[in-house]
This record gives structure tokens, sequence and C-alpha cells, in this order.
């Protein structure tokens, strides 16, 4: 709900508020930012500021009026405000000082909407627009835009720019959004990493100066996701306030939090300034991305869940919003460009064997591409790999009871490529500079209208060619050498390449193919953000698949986005990212939290891992809502190197937990199950896994009657066809007692075997079932 009277605004969701007001002077004080305030006690809240002190500047002959002391909306620059502005445009007379005071206000039923290429949030929602413009030049007006999504305790901010007067202006910084808090006591959680290491959690204390997170590579970035969480000191998973802040946009972001002198801290995030500048002639307007805030109560997992439901909600859409999402095998990391049509169909047999619901062939399927150093951008099929085309393979895979997905990589080009000797223009380069390569391509000026026309055309025959339903778009490398010879100023291209980019998905996914699950891919999660969810309901997290380093990668990722989103692949152990060798179990149960998928040489399994894997899909199958849409919590083990997720949905929670590293005789393991209602009745189970023979190693020697080397073929037979059921558990209790932790069945400590025994070792897991049941006194408290 929003309220505006007597120069107050106030924004309320269902469990936050948002106040702000006018100034007698014409500016947006900032009041308060955090939980839902009843009454109107806004003078109370007000940041207090009775008298300038030192070398501040006064904004006017009231020496009490001070911009660099006060709490704002969003502060320009020149008038005394020395803190980090989200602004910086040179005006018309050639100044930086721009001055934006209160002009109107509009508030409307529904999302904020704009003549824009730019993906925006949309659905059940309340509106406010205040429009200021600047004291000198009141034609150039500054549109502040905020939407508010009560049912998910989220706001969505935004800014237009507007140039109404004969001069120019030209824009070098312009912020989504700005808010001051009045105290700076938090820690700033940012997502951090590279290229198989994306969305690591570090957490630094705000403290006097700025700490900004950003990108500068013409992604959203695998080096710093555009959001991040600001958390009152002490906060965790589940105590303490806490802030989450994201942006809507793919390209470069830029996100900024300062501590002022005095002890305020101001954020704000937009399109970063690197390389930015933007000519704004009479009449003409620019809209800044969206960016979503939110505020949690309960710890991390209060704001995470105030997140999910929110991409949930009002970014995903299309037709397979809030569907189920397919158990996909990719068959990327089975034979790489070295396959054929007799691979590709045994490969797709087996899949369907074991359960497997979409067949996706990656890349090499297409020109001269037997490696990537060539066909990268000739979307013909390699007809000497594939005869028949894709309609043939696709047709094959369906007659097999599955569908059939493709990859693309669109947005680049290998220069030894027809496209690439026909249209060499077509690629970035600066003239007269050798161009810089990543994994031996170029990247398509998406600014050029022909190209775009040339991407849209020829990915459109080939999803019109065969019966398609899946297809995975890739981008393998960063922006250089950033020049357009179709732009006058080159200030604009990382800005107008993202543009180019939503308008060729618009195009592709929203008008030809809606009915196509688009899964989005850049080297893993280059490009894991609010924008590509607009078009792609889920994201290739990242290329490394070993479970262990996935705990960290996801654990990242679903403080902002929801398992729904989270694209997870069970690959072959050894791990080709890290060389881990990881029990399958731990591959599954990893992988299970989210949208699950395969991405292995069937060929080199055991009978006994085919199984082990039958089963595990049958097990997903069956509780495929729970681990895609359940409520997600993070719930801490109390012992160093445990993970805990949780998935809540309709009574029932899938508890995984996870072990980095083994110590001898350990100490027992203690689970919480913070989601359980104190007075109903539950049982808790172990879902079933099993445990490879060889994982006891020489030990075998030991309690055998006869002496087998535990390398041998003997064992090595036993292991492909037989083994052993891991840590099978189960318990029937209140509520109130998995509120409190329930104690697990001990680890193996050094001897011994029994079915119960929890042989978690190095890299270990569990999945647990908790069920609402009920008992002989119909769920009621025994002691009530």
């Amino acid at each position: 709900m929003i309220k505006a009277d007597n120069g107050i605004f106030k924004l309320d969701t269902k469990n936050t508020s948002y106040i702000f007001m006018l100034t007698d002077e014409g500016h947006l004080e900032h009041v308060h930012y955090g939980a839902y305030i009843r009454g109107e006690a806004f003078d109370a809240l007000r940041l207090k500021n009775n008298y300038v002190l030192g070398s501040s500047v006064a904004y006017d002959k009231d020496a009490s009026y001070c911009l660099d002391k006060m709490l704002l909306e969003y502060s320009g620059t020149g008038k005394g405000d020395y803190r980090h502005s989200p602004i910086e445009i040179i005006m018309p007379d050639g100044s930086f000082v721009n001055d934006f005071v209160y002009k109107s206000h509009v508030i409307k039923s529904g999302a904020y909407e704009a003549e824009t290429a730019l993906p925006l949030a949309y659905g059940d929602a309340e509106a406010l627009t205040v429009v200021l413009c600047d004291k000198k030049y009141p034609e150039i007006e500054l549109h502040l835009s905020y939407t508010v999504f009560s049912e998910c305790d989220c706001i969505v901010r935004n800014c237009e720019l507007h140039n109404g007067c004969e001069g120019q202006v030209y824009i070098r910084k312009l912020m989504s959004f700005m808010t001051d808090f009045a105290s700076a006591d938090y820690d700033m959680m940012t997502l951090d990493g590279d290229w198989a290491k994306e969305a690591h959690t570090h957490i630094r204390p705000v403290t006097e100066g700025i700490l900004v997170n950003d990108s500068t590579t013409g992604s959203s970035s695998n080096r710093h996701n555009p959001g991040f969480l600001l958390m009152a000191k002490g906060a965790n998973e589940e105590y303490g306030s806490v802030y989450g802040f994201n942006l809507i946009y793919s390209g470069n972001h830029y996100s900024a939090v300062e501590k002022s002198s005095y002890g305020t801290m101001r954020v704000m995030s937009g399109i970063n300034p690197h390389c930015f500048l933007w000519r704004l002639s009479c009449g003409e307007s620019f809209v800044t991305p969206e960016a979503v805030m939110s505020y949690g109560a309960s710890g991390t997992n209060s704001l995470s869940s105030n997140m999910h439901d929110f991409v949930n909600n009002h970014i995903v859409r299309g037709e397979y919003k809030d569907k189920d999402r397919p158990i996909v095998l990719n068959n990327w990391e089975a034979t790489f460009f070295n396959f054929n049509r007799r691979k590709i169909r045994s490969l797709a047999r087996r899949a369907k064997k074991i359960g497997v619901e979409m067949f996706v062939l990656d890349d090499g399927w297409f020109g001269a591409r037997n490696s990537d150093t060539a066909g990268l951008g000739d979307y013909n099929v390699n007809l000497s790999k594939l005869p028949g085309g894709l309609s043939g393979i696709s047709s094959y895979v369906n007659k097999l009871g599955m569908k059939f997905g493709l990859w693309f990589e669109p947005e680049c080009v290998n220069e030894d490529s027809d496209l690439y000797r026909a249209h060499p223009d077509y690629a970035i380069t600066v003239p007269g500079r050798d161009p810089s390569r990543g994994r031996n391509q170029l990247v398509l000026d998406l600014t050029r209208k022909e190209v775009r026309d040339y991407i849209v055309s020829s990915i459109d025959g080939v999803l019109k060619s065969a019966d398609i339903e899946y297809v995975k778009w890739d981008f393998n490398r960063h922006l250089s050498d950033v020049f357009s010879s179709s732009l006058k100023n080159q200030g604009e291209l990382f800005h107008r390449y993202v543009l180019g980019l939503y308008e060729i998905l618009r195009e592709l996914f929203w008008v030809r193919h809606p009915e196509i699950l688009l899964e989005s891919c850049s080297s893993g999660g280059n490009r894991f953000d609010l924008g590509m969810l607009c078009f792609s309901p889920q994201i290739w997290t990242s290329d490394n698949t070993d479970p262990i380093e996935r705990l960290d990668i996801q654990s990242g990722i679903y403080c902002l986005y929801p398992p729904s989103t989270v694209s997870c692949h069970v690959s072959m152990a050894p791990h080709q990212q890290t060389l881990r060798d990881t029990p399958l179990s731990t591959r599954f149960n990893v992988g299970s939290f989210g949208v699950l998928g395969y991405e292995l040489d069937l060929s080199e399994l055991s009978p006994e891992e085919k199984r082990e894997i039958r089963s595990e899909i049958e097990f997903y199958k069956e509780r495929r809502r729970l681990f895609q849409y359940g409520r997600l919590r993070k719930v801490a083990m109390g012992k160093e190197g445990q993970t805990s997720w949780q998935l809540t949905l309709d009574g029932t929670t899938a508890c995984g937990v996870f072990q980095r590293l083994s110590h001898a005789c350990p100490e027992r393991d203690i689970l919480r199950i913070p989601s359980a209602k104190p007075e109903r009745y539950y049982r808790i189970s172990t879902v079933g896994q099993r445990l490879k023979i060889s994982r006891f190693g020489s030990l075998i020697k030991h309690i055998l009657p006869i002496r087998l080397k535990s390398d041998g073929i003997v064992l090595r037979t036993v292991n492909k066809h037989f083994s052993l059921a891991d840590g099978m558990e189960s318990y029937e209790c209140y509520g109130d007692a998995l509120r409190s932790g329930i104690n697990l069945s001990m680890q193996y400590e050094g001897t011994g075997y029994h079915p119960e025994l929890r042989v978690l070792g190095d890299f270990g897991s569990n999945i647990y079932l908790v069920e609402e049941i009920e008992n002989e006194m119909n769920g009621e408290n025994e002691n009530g």
C-alpha cells in the first residue's frame, strides 16, 4: 500500500515500511526502511540536524539545512553533499551541477511501465512515481519510481532522466536507486568468484569509506554478482536484520555502500559508469534498469525467502513459470566435440533407460565445429556427424519418449567461419588494433540491427527445422576491444549491447517460440542475474559439477535466487574441474536441490551405478515440486565443514546434510528442522542410498574368510554389481523435538558396518525426508 499525504510518502508491504518526506526546500528526505511502522511517528524517526558544524556547506541561508548531513532519497552533485553521488551528468551549461527538487507525483495500480527494451518486474503491485526537476533547468526532469510488491516484501526502484530543454545532456552516471540509512553498523555480503568458482560469499564490515561491488566485463559477471546483502552485526541465517539488493540487468553493474564521516550509510546500485557516456538530446529520455530491495527481520533465510518469492512470481514468466522443469541429460562431458549419430543415439537410449526426460545436444553439431577454433556463427547442421540432420536426431529422441534440446552460442563468432569471412565487420573490434580473443572467438556487435537480424533469422530457422523444446544459450567470453562503427558515441556500446541481447531474446522466446524452455549459460554462471531470468526460467549455475564445490556455489546463489532457477547436473567422478572423487549419492544429493540434470557418459557406469541413478531419478520425480519450489533454509549444523540445506513444501521437508572432510572418531551430529510446527507429529527418515564396497578399501581383507586383493578382479566385479545400505534411520516425534534438534546415528569411527551407521567419510551426505503424519492423538500435544 502506498500513501502520500502532506508531503509524506509511506510505502507498506506485508511486513515492512519505506518512508520518505518532502523538505521545505523540495528535496526528498529518507526517514525509514525496515520493519513495518504503525501510525505516523515520522518526526521521531527522522535524523536530527540542528546545526551545521565545521567546514560543512549550507544549502541556503538556513545554516542547519545541509545536504551532506541529511538522509536523502536521491542526491545530486555540486550543492554541498560530498558523499558518493548516484548521478553525474553534464548539464547544458557545461557544468556538472544539478539540483533536483520535487515537482509532482502519481500513484497507480500495477507495476511500473516504460518504453524501454529493458525487462521489467511485473504482476500485482502498486507504483509511485515522484517527478523532480532541476532548479536551473526545470525542463530536465528526474523521475523516481517505486513499485511495491507487498506479498513478497519487495520494493522495486528505478529512475528516468528526461531532457526537455534545447541543450544537450550527457550522462556519465545514473544509478537506479539510492537510499541513505541512519546507521552503518552492518556487514556487506557479496557473491564473488570466477569461472568454475562462482558466487562464493564474502563478508566485509561497512567501515569508513566506500565498498564497491561491480562488473566491467560486459556481463553481470562471475566475478561479482549484482546482488548483495547488508547484515546487521551478529546476524546469521535465522537471526537479525538483513537487507537484500539486486539489479534486473545483465551488463556492467555498479553497487556502492558508503559509511559517512558521521556514521550514516549510503547504498546505491545501477549501470556501471565505467566507459559509460550517454548523450540525451532534447525530447529524449534514459531509463535505468530496475533494482529490487527487500528487508528480512529474521536472518538471511527470511531475506532469501522474500527474494525467492519475488523471482518466482514477478521475474520468471512465460509457459514455464511455476511449472515443473524436466530432468535433462547433456552430452558435453560425455563426448565433447567427438561424436557422431551412432554415439548420440546410444547415449540417448541409455538416458531413457535411467529415467531422463530430455536429451540435450551440446556444442559441435554445426558447421566445421570439431573444436572451439572454427565454425561458431554458422548454424548449418554438420551432416557428416548427423546424417538426417537435427530433425532426424530429434525424431529419434522423441520416439524413445524424451524431449530434445539444443545448445547455441549466438553472440560469438570464430574467425574461421563462413559468417566471419563474409562479414568481418559484424565482430566487435577496434580498427587498426589486433583484437584480444577469448576461447578462440570474437563477440558479435549486437548494437547493429543487421547483426541482430542475422542471429534471430539463423536461430529461428534452426528451431523451426526440428522438434526442439529446450535451448541452452551460451556466451563463453567477456567483452574486449569495445568499439562499434555503427556508434558515434562509444560510451553507449556496453549498454546498447545488453539492450540488443534483450531484443533478440524477446523476439525469439517471447514472440516466435514461447513454448521453448530457455536455459541461459555464460561459461557457467557468468550471467546469473535477474535480467536473464526474465527470459530463461533457469540458468546453468557453473561449469563446475563437483558437488563439494557446488556447496559453496549454490549456497551463495540461494541467498538471492530460488532453487527453481538453479540448474544442477550430476557428472562423473573424479570430476573434470577438480579431479576430486565423490560418491554418486552426494552428487545426486547436491544436484537435487534445484533443477536436476545429468552430464556424463552413461556407458561408463556399472550396473549398480545405473540402478542407483534410476532410483534417485524416481525419487526426484516423486518430490520434484518440493525440490524446485520448496521454501529453502540454510541451517547451521554446529560443526565445521558441514552444511545443511532444507526445502519445505506442504508439510514435507527435504533436508540435505553434507560433509566436506571427515575426522577420526567424529563428534555426533545434531539435526534441527526449524520449519517443523511444534504441535504437529512427524516421521523423519533417511532417503535410501547405497555404499560401494570399495569405500572400505583394504579393510575388506580383514573381514572376509579368504584373502582377496582390495583392488583385485573379484572385488572389482562385486563392486560393479553389489552395494550396501548406507545410514538408514527412521524416527517419529513432535515438531518441537525437531526444532530443538535430534541426534543422528553415529558416523563410521574406524571399524565395523551396520545399515544404520552413517559412512559419510570425506564428501559424504544424506537426505532426510521429514513428513507430517497423524498419530493416535491426531497431532494433539501429549502434555496438553
